[in-house]
């Protein structure tokens, strides 16, 4: 158990109470009559009394027993310090500072009336006089160096840069060379425009500190900021040579030379600090996810990836290593690879749900959709809340056709995700679609709609909200409106193409149809849909040569199609 502040006070106040009151001279205290000896007992009773009171930190007695004591002493410079003292905690500034002035002219031996003094200047913003008093002291008293630095530190204030530098060469004379000192002389020539000055001080760290790699960094960091980044290069270069093991200088190093165009050198060095187990795995990674923000696609390829793969091989069992090099796969557009990456992190840790977001991510763009389903399910069981994920799966349950399972999982994770108005959007875009396939003809309109009221110009949504409306023939001067629109503003787009050309189809306006499918198979990105509706136009025209020929192209892209084998036997359109 602790003492008590009342415990403290107790011994404190037995061991002053064999004290006399003195004054600075060490003699009695007196007036300009003589105090009787009662007069000064009375006198040291208020002043031990205030004394535990200060301690217990109830200031207001100890104010009042203070004030007692010096009535009856009233020569006592310490009962006027300690007046001070609490007037300046309960920030009656002025007032304190006519009661340490009064210590000072009682008393100029003791230092701590100097130091109250001076912060209670520098409180009250009287930097000078704050100035002054700590000069005063320091030129009288002895044992008082160490107040340089708070003078240093006023005379910068006052932008006094010169005294500031002689008061840290002073400082140096008392306590020797060190890096504090070092670093604010430098800040002072810096702030002067003094560069040489500045490295002329940091030369002077590093002779006497040779083994010290921070203080070659901090010299190569002036050097850098004043786009002398060749002098740099020398002292990193000249550290590295007796110091190989010094991963900082190599990673400052390899970044100069990668901005110098020195690409190999760049990589030997940064490469030789990734091997180098002293180099923290946080380091490296932290690393890398900048290069990821700030270097090209193309520099990323052939500065990043090797190290990424360095990283993994020296820890193959953290799972940040393998995500940083997943994120910088597909940054440069390795889709493939940065999924193996994103789940072997996954094996080792499942707790980053970015990693898990990322990787379905890539899985949908590959339209890996039982993978999907897979890993999706798996990162619900961590993270059943996350809306994200159930939007996922409605993609591939959607893809895969299971139509019911993907209004399951998209109208759950739209619940979830009531805050997002932009997630929110997206599962609507897909309602549309899951609903539509499960032949709830108006859910699906209403969630078409709804996006279209979030984002107007959702092409996606246009396009496919059209489609289906064209394939049940219902409301087709909307439908043809819609992908109008689509098209108006993606001319060359041959998907929302081939929609437009079968709303045209539908309506019965086949020779605005056959102008706009030409120009969808024009674009080179036409599939075999894109071929059957051609040929069915071309039918409804009255070609029917012309119509069982594209259908043959469409049957060579997908053997499969439903009925084109009729068609195209039976040279009949069969819809």
């Amino acid at each position: 158990m602790g003492f008590s502040k009342h415990y403290i006070a107790v011994i404190f106040c037995s061991l002053i109470s064999a004290i006399s009151l003195h004054d600075a001279s060490g003699q009695k205290t007196k007036n300009k009559n003589d105090i009787s000896d009662s007069k000064l007992r009375e006198a040291e009773f208020y002043f031990t009394e205030g004394e535990k009171y200060f301690i217990l930190e109830d200031y207001a007695k100890a104010l009042v027993l203070f004030q007692k004591s010096l009535e009856v002493t009233p020569d006592n410079a310490t009962i006027y310090y300690k007046i001070a003292q609490i007037l300046a905690q309960g920030n009656e500034l002025e007032k304190a500072l006519a009661h340490i002035k009064e210590a000072l002219s009682l008393d100029q031996d003791n230092k701590y009336f100097y130091v109250l003094a001076a912060d209670i200047y520098t409180q009250l913003g009287d930097f000078s006089h704050a100035a002054d008093t700590y000069e005063e002291m320091i030129g009288r008293l002895d044992n008082t160096d160490q107040y340089l630095f708070e003078l240093a530190a006023i005379y910068i204030y006052q932008q006094r840069y010169d005294d500031a530098l002689s008061t840290y060469n002073k400082i140096e004379a008392a306590y020797g060379i060190s890096e504090e000192i070092i670093t604010q002389k430098q800040k002072i020539y810096l702030q002067n425009n003094n560069l040489q000055k500045a490295l002329e001080e940091g030369r002077r760290l590093i002779e006497v500190y040779p083994e010290e790699e921070a203080y070659i960094l901090k010299q190569a960091e002036i050097l850098i900021s004043n786009d002398q980044n060749e002098e740099a290069i020398v002292y990193l270069k000249s550290f590295i040579k007796d110091h190989p093991e010094a991963t900082q200088s190599l990673l400052v190093l390899s970044e100069l030379q990668r901005k110098k165009g020195h690409v190999e050198d760049a990589i030997k060095n940064i490469e030789q600090a990734f091997k180098n187990p002293d180099l923290s795995v946080d380091n490296k990674i932290q690393l890398l996810a900048e290069y990821r923000v700030e270097l090209k696609p193309e520099d990323l390829n052939k500065f990043g990836l090797q190290l990424a793969k360095i990283l993994v091989e020296a820890h193959p069992d953290v799972a940040d290593a393998y995500t940083i090099y997943g994120d910088l796969l597909q940054a440069i557009g390795e889709n493939n690879k940065a999924k193996d990456q994103y789940l072997r992190s996954l094996e080792l840790d499942g707790s980053n749900f970015a990693v898990w977001q990322n990787s379905l991510q890539i899985l949908t763009e590959l339209n890996k959709m039982d993978s999907v389903l897979l890993i999706s399910d798996k990162a619900l069981e961590l993270f059943p809340n996350q809306g994200s994920l159930y939007y996922f799966s409605g993609i591939a349950h959607l893809q895969k056709r299971h139509y019911e399972e993907a209004v399951a999982a998209l109208e759950h994770g739209k619940r979830l995700s009531s805050a997002n108005l932009a997630l929110v959007n997206a599962f609507n875009s897909i309602l549309g679609d899951a609903y539509n396939g499960n032949q709830e003809y108006d859910k699906s309109a209403k969630a078409f709609e709804a996006a279209l009221d979030y984002d107007p110009n959702n092409y996606a949504v246009l396009n496919n909200y059209s489609y289906f409306l064209a394939l049940r023939k219902d409301d087709l001067e909307k439908a043809e409106k819609m992908s109008a629109k689509a098209v108006k503003d993606n001319p060359d787009n041959a998907t929302f193409l081939d929609t437009y050309a079968w709303v045209l189809y539908m309506r019965g306006k086949y020779k605005e149809a056959k102008k706009i499918i030409e120009h969808a198979i024009s674009t080179g990105n036409a599939s075999a849909i894109h071929y059957e509706h051609y040929g069915d136009i071309l039918y409804k025209l009255g070609n029917v040569d012309g119509a069982v020929k594209q259908w043959q192209v469409a049957k060579g892209l997908n053997p499969n199609s439903e009925l084109i084998d009729k068609k195209i036997a039976d040279r009949k359109l069969y819809e």
